[in-house]
């Protein structure tokens, strides 16, 4: 299994890696080397790597090179990644050529999947199961592809989740920005003219995002309640504080903390309680997300239509269409007198510390899939397993290979033989 870029190079190196279930590199000397590129996605201001993490990384042979301005919009010079010990580059053939990984955050475009080299390695988000053409183009490539948002949700894989840290900083985001955006207080305030009501904060889904904008309202002194479909969140959602609405139906508690779909009865129950609630508050943040399908609509235009004039809908499901059935992906816009907030960059509007802990994240996976400067890709490992999209020009991750390439159509009785 060989992910480097010159087959004649370092032989006996490749032989002793491939002996013991690793994986060679091309740089020889014992090292390997990842590229950090700059990210290209109109609003995205995260980077890879950060300043950081190089020092721990060349600990464990793992060089570090970064394009040019890279981690410039979260606040991270070129010159804090040179003291870090990285080499920095210009120009991306300077980048690229002896990479051994390019480490990215949004998924590579056709453009930057057709400068990798053959061989070689990206980690990134990829969202597989919905990018199958994306996943088609880094198998044509032969390029060993892991999806950084597949990793399983394990406790071993705990330090390598991305989908959480990241969920972390759009959770705290969508609250300021709801806070910005309505006018009204947060905080009860006892006045010279009288008390003011804290307002009421309403959170679909209560993962990882959905916490965090619980604790964080809370912190702003809202009233909060949180709704969702697995009953096993209720504790965690109490112990922050907030009021967790209760729904008789199925519980609907799925593999990897996610929900799984719901009979018509109980989706009719679970929207008739949303419509409740969702009328009282002044604030309403959607969090919800199933992994490669459209995101549930859980908060229809008839209740947006209920809902007071000037209260706020914060969808962090935009990017796969919304929880809310008004939302326009990327936009704010206002509906019956609710302010409708569609941004797809709240991760990035926290660049600093979302770059900060995706970095931390890209360690330990690195360092998980890497052993003294050479790749040690395990497939009977879970980890390595649930991430590895592609491998040496073949699509290796079992669901994904299902959605990208169906079963033939078996010949009808009467083809000619």
């Amino acid at each position: 299994m060989f992910l480097g870029r010159g087959v004649s190079r370092v032989a006996a190196a490749q032989l002793e890696c491939l002996t013991h279930g690793g994986t060679a590199n091309s740089n020889g000397a014992g090292t390997m080397r990842i590229a950090v590129r700059k990210e290209t996605a109109q609003g995205e201001r995260r980077v890879a790597i950060v300043p950081e993490s190089i020092k721990r990384l060349m600990a464990k042979k793992v060089d570090v090179s970064v394009q040019a301005g890279a981690g410039a919009p979260a606040f991270a010079s070129d010159d804090e990644y040179r003291a870090a010990g990285a080499r920095i580059d210009g120009a991306i053939p300077a980048l690229l050529a002896d990479a051994d990984a390019v480490l990215q955050i949004r998924p590579p475009t056709p453009a930057q999947i057709s400068e990798l080299k053959e061989g070689s390695a990206i980690v990134s988000l990829l969202y597989p199961l919905v990018n199958v053409e994306l996943v088609r183009a880094l198998a044509a490539r032969k390029v060993t592809a892991i999806a950084a948002d597949m990793i399983p949700r394990t406790t071993l894989a705990q330090m390598m989740d991305v989908l959480s840290s990241q969920a972390t900083a759009a959770g705290y985001e969508a609250v300021l920005m709801a806070a910005a955006a309505l006018p009204r207080f947060f905080p009860m305030l006892m006045t010279a003219a009288g008390t003011i009501a804290p307002a009421k904060v309403l959170v679909l889904g209560a993962g990882v995002a959905g916490l965090q904008a619980i604790g964080t309202a809370r912190r702003l002194g809202a009233v909060v309640e949180a709704f969702d479909v697995r009953r096993v969140v209720k504790e965690q959602v109490e112990s922050l504080g907030a009021k967790f609405v209760e729904v008789d139906t199925e519980d609907a508690a799925g593999a990897g903390g996610y929900a799984k779909e719901l009979s018509d009865a109980s989706r009719r129950k679970q929207a008739e309680a949303i419509a409740t609630h969702a009328a009282k508050a002044d604030v309403v943040i959607c969090t919800a997300l199933i992994p490669g399908r459209r995101a549930p609509v859980l908060l229809t235009a008839d209740m947006v239509r209920g809902m007071k004039a000037g209260s706020v809908v914060v969808d962090l499901a935009a990017e796969q269409q919304g929880n809310c059935e008004l939302t326009k992906p990327g936009e704010n816009t206002v509906e019956h007198g609710v302010t409708i907030i569609g941004q797809t960059d709240v991760t990035s509007r926290m660049c600093a510390h979302a770059s900060q802990m995706y970095s931390r994240n890209m360690e330990k996976l690195l360092l998980y899939v890497t052993k003294d400067g050479a790749w040690k890709l395990d497939f009977k490992d879970e980890i390595v397993a649930g991430s590895v999209i592609t491998h040496e020009g073949a699509i290796v991750h079992p669901k994904v290979k299902e959605l990208a390439e169906p079963a033939p159509v078996a010949a009808s009785a009467g083809a000619a033989e």
